[in-house]
């Protein structure tokens, strides 16, 4: 009996070692290859076709995230883990645009189409012709389709693109863009603008879909058939075809009115919908520094299906984009970063605050929602880690880190937890770059991007899980890891320290590199104006007095409504070129001059 009575108590406290044994090999838990394949195949599977900001593949992904997050013990920051906001997921031509001449009527989305940066207004009045619609003077290059012609409160009508679209480089192409010209013709007195494409430019006349990332210029902007604009033109015995091989051949502007009158009105719809960031937080083990943080971050939305105006560089092909690497990877090795700071004991004396960011692709529009509803005091946030596009480590095995500079000790510390003979790191400085930890950098603070860098699949299709390096993946995790370790169990807080920003070279504004050297509000936040982010000190901006928070509503006495206006009046200028920049500043006006 007694040997019986041992052996009950001996299995009554088997599971208890066994629970015993299995806590103690948990105490480092490791990330593996299955792991991050599971998340990135699931999340860039055919099933959530892209995850679109706003469509059921993105809301799918997040409630993947915020599940799996919940699993290894992460706690909602506010709420259900979910921070809901509203953006424009589609534009449509509405059943109010009308466009006729005389006693001629036209049929909408078949004779004619609102652009997507017209607004919702209509206009009566006669049409000019202004060409190209350009008003050119470089050194280089000038031509002025508006010279010695009256367009104040008409219609202008002009050709699409430039003389020259059969050449990759040209002098001509900075000033090509519809918007563009559209605003220009605002800026000349023009009411309203007709558009047509001549068939050098294309052949199949045919209209583009609407883009929901164009911003309106406040005037109506139409796209017009050929034939519809020949019957404007009919009083002048002229074709669109024979003005556009004209301009073409002379190279110098040819504006005259037509005689006609136009009465037309564009109605421009919005469709919202309802997106959401997955914010999960794990507590600190330190009663004393559990109320500051360490956020990591990833964005999971994508481009869907493509098409035009998604940003997909297969411009052609309607078809699932994946973006396995484009940034199921950051998402991925989020996750598993998450899981092994919840079971790996002593790793974060602060709260660790895990964040998938939707709407990345569309402007960082989630992580500028996160860092201006923040659920958490952003002052007690001691560094962002931002993971885009981690899964294509090459044979090089360069890691590229950027934000080094955001804070004193930083690159420091990024090097001494950081084995470099396994993989070599390139460490820039600078806060500012075209990824979300750029939304933090903005509020001040410390971030580093980690990003493997740009490849061929980029923004198409084939940027599937089959072409994700798991085992580079694996070791990069491990690097990062005894980084954010440091950083949630560190005595010291960080130091921010300004570092740029570095705009992204490329842009239509810095075509002669010619900038004010601000981070503006690419997300739009600020209506009737472009709201100055960050201010980079030493540069124009900062030199003439414009400060963090200013909002530029003019340069040169131009409006300035949002980023896409600021993109356009910069083009325009030149070195050393001193401008005028209206800007509020606490709700008051003021005038700046400032020396580019």
């Amino acid at each position: 009996m007694q040997i019986i009575n041992k052996l009950r108590d001996i299995f009554r406290v088997l599971p208890v070692i066994f629970f015993v044994f299995l806590l103690s090999c948990n105490t480092e838990r490791k990330v593996t290859v299955k792991e991050l394949q599971d998340h990135i195949k699931y999340l860039a599977s055919d099933s959530l076709k892209g995850r679109l900001t706003g469509s059921s593949g993105d809301s799918l992904a997040a409630e993947y995230i915020k599940t799996e997050l919940a699993s290894f013990g992460f706690k909602p920051l506010s709420g259900d883990g979910f921070q809901r906001f509203k953006v424009t997921s589609k534009l449509v031509a509405g059943p109010e645009n009308s466009l006729s001449v005389g006693e001629k009527n036209f049929t909408s989305e078949k004779d004619f189409m609102p652009f997507a940066f017209s607004s919702t207004s209509g206009l009566i009045s006669e049409a000019i012709f202004v060409g190209y619609g350009f008003n050119i003077n470089n050194d280089s290059l000038k031509w002025d389709d508006y010279h010695g012609i009256n367009v104040k409160d008409k219609w202008v009508m002009m050709l699409r693109a430039d003389p020259e679209t059969d050449k990759s480089v040209s002098p001509f192409i900075p000033f090509s863009p519809d918007r563009g010209k559209a605003l220009l013709a605002k800026d000349m007195g023009a009411a309203g603008v007709l558009m047509i494409s001549g068939p050098v430019y294309d052949s199949q006349d045919a209209f583009e879909s609407l883009s929901s990332s164009d911003f309106s210029v406040d005037i109506p902007v139409l796209r017009i058939k050929r034939d519809v604009a020949d019957f404007i033109l009919s009083k002048t015995k002229k074709t669109i075809s024979d003005l556009e091989k004209k301009l073409n051949e002379s190279r110098k502007p040819l504006s005259f009115a037509t005689s006609m009158t136009v009465s037309a009105k564009a109605e421009i719809l919005r469709e919202m919908s309802t997106t959401r960031n997955v914010a999960m937080i794990l507590p600190g083990e330190d009663e004393n520094l559990k109320n500051e943080y360490v956020i990591i971050g990833a964005h999971f939305d994508h481009l869907g299906m493509g098409g035009p105006g998604s940003s997909s560089r297969a411009v052609d092909t309607i078809a699932v984009h994946h973006g396995a690497d484009d940034n199921a990877s950051g998402v991925g090795m989020m996750l598993e970063l998450a899981e092994k700071f919840a079971l790996t004991k002593g790793s974060h004396k602060r709260s660790i605050i895990c964040v998938a960011f939707t709407g990345e692709e569309e402007g960082l529009l989630g992580s500028k929602y996160f860092v201006d509803h923040p659920d958490i005091d952003l002052s007690k946030v001691n560094a962002m880690v931002n993971l885009d596009m981690v899964g294509r480590l090459q044979e090089t095995n360069v890691l590229q880190i950027s934000g080094a500079g955001t804070a004193e000790g930083l690159r420091d510390l990024v090097y001494s937890e950081s084995d470099t003979s396994v993989i070599k790191l390139t460490l820039s400085d600078e806060g500012y770059g075209p990824s979300d930890h750029s939304s933090f950098y903005g509020k001040n603070i410390p971030v580093l991007f980690y990003s493997t860098g740009a490849h061929l699949d980029i923004h198409t299709p084939s940027d599937t899980y089959d072409k994700v390096n798991y085992k580079g993946m694996v070791s990069i995790s491990s690097l990062i890891f005894n980084v954010i370790e440091k950083l949630a169990s560190s005595p010291e807080r960080l130091k921010f320290r300004e570092a740029g920003p570095k705009v992204e070279q490329g842009r239509p504004m810095r075509r002669k590199g010619v900038t004010l050297g601000i981070m503006p509000d690419f997300a739009g936040n600020v209506k009737n104006g472009l709201r100055a982010d960050f201010v980079t000190p030493g540069k124009p901006a900062a030199l003439g007095g414009m400060k963090k928070g200013d909002i530029i509503t003019s340069i040169n006495g131009k409006t300035v409504n949002n980023i896409q206006d600021y993109m356009f009046r910069m083009s325009q200028l030149k070195y050393g070129q001193t401008i005028s920049v209206e800007i509020l500043r606490d709700g008051n006006k003021m005038v700046l001059l400032i020396q580019l």
